[in-house]
């Protein structure tokens, strides 16, 4: 270890922690608002990565039919909840949604097949095909549940992680796929090189960390969701619809893990499992920060990356046992911290 291999690691630490960083901040997003704790996340990396890889080639990306059978679930979900209550303007708004959405996404991204698209076009054609699926997948699986405990959010959360990553499976196939990357630039600043990935990763990580902040600071959906979160019921009684803060807490997780997707796949090859993985030390990151702390999250998941650079120099073949193992201290210091609750009878 010299001082030129200590800055490579900080320099990549960095850099996989501020993909982390997202990651944490939309599941302490979907936490906050809806009492999920959003394991499929890391079914969005992968979405994300992969369709963007597939537009890469010109081909049409199995997300856009898998939206399309979502959004027609998505739709008959709500005929059957509001057959007693159903209005023309409800329905025609849920056909919009559900059907003629992910139907016009469809095929615009049939018509983009077959040419050799830019890279910004990929990239933003990516982000609205599988951000529908966020939304699809609140109305699908948790909606229905909302109100129920943490626990059985939990459990519908391990359900739907498995039942998408087989759909990946049967999308994309067991080939990995890599893509271009946003920029093919680079500098150099002593020792260090920095690629036009490596600052996309930085630039784009620092512009939606400010955007949450804009959002929840300063605009009325965004103070809806700070509401949601704070109190569920007081939020409805001042005549916050909590349906559409899920909606739009899952919404903005799917774009989010999209976008980390992307930046991803340029650097190492996914796999339709791979997004698990990466998903995991976000959600290391917003343990840490007690699932409510955004900077926190932020701060833990740039301490997660550092951590997995060095254990990658050091002892590669416990990188990952090493990054999990930071999950320990700091549980058993929250459980000292916390009074005690005494069990509910039955």
């Amino acid at each position: 270890m010299d001082s030129t291999i200590l800055l490579f690691l900080l320099q990549d630490g960095i850099t996989s922690g501020a993909i982390y960083a997202l990651l944490g901040l939309a599941l302490v997003l979907v936490f906050a608002v809806t009492r999920v704790i959003l394991i499929p996340q890391g079914e969005f990396i992968t979405f994300g990565a992969l369709t963007y890889a597939t537009l890469a080639t010109g081909k049409v990306p199995g997300t856009a039919l898998l939206a399309l059978g979502m959004g027609v679930v998505a739709f008959c979900f709500d005929m059957v909840s509001g057959r007693n209550v159903m209005s023309a303007r409800r329905m025609l708004r849920s056909l919009a949604l559900n059907i003629v959405l992910p139907l016009a996404i469809w095929a615009v991204a049939t018509a983009m097949a077959g040419r050799q698209n830019s890279v910004a076009i990929n990239f933003l054609l990516s982000i609205v095909i599988v951000a529908p699926i966020g939304l699809y997948l609140y109305r699908i699986a948790y909606q229905p549940i909302a109100h129920a405990s943490v626990l059985v959010l939990l459990i519908a959360s391990v359900g739907m992680h498995l039942a998408l990553q087989g759909l990946g499976l049967v999308f994309f196939g067991p080939e990995g796929l890599r893509a271009p990357a946003i920029s093919a630039a680079a500098f150099t600043v002593g020792p260090l090189r920095f690629t036009g990935q490596s600052i996309g990763i930085y630039a784009i990580t620092i512009l939606l960390i400010v955007g949450l902040w804009l959002l929840f600071g300063y605009t009325l959906y965004g103070k809806a969701l700070r509401a949601t979160a704070v109190n569920r019921l007081g939020a409805r009684i001042v005549g916050i619809r909590t349906t559409l803060s899920g909606q739009v807490a899952f919404l903005l997780a799917a774009v989010i893990g999209t976008i980390s997707g992307i930046l991803i796949v340029p650097i190492t090859t996914i796999y339709y499992d791979t997004g698990f993985l990466i998903g995991l030390k976000g959600f290391v990151a917003a343990i840490i920060g007690g699932l409510v702390s955004y900077p926190l999250t932020a701060a833990a998941a740039l301490v997660v990356g550092i951590v997995e650079a060095f254990s990658s120099f050091y002892a590669s073949n416990f990188k990952e046992v090493i990054v999990f193992t930071l999950l320990l201290p700091v549980l058993i210091l929250r459980s000292l911290a916390s009074p005690e609750v005494e069990e509910e009878e039955d």
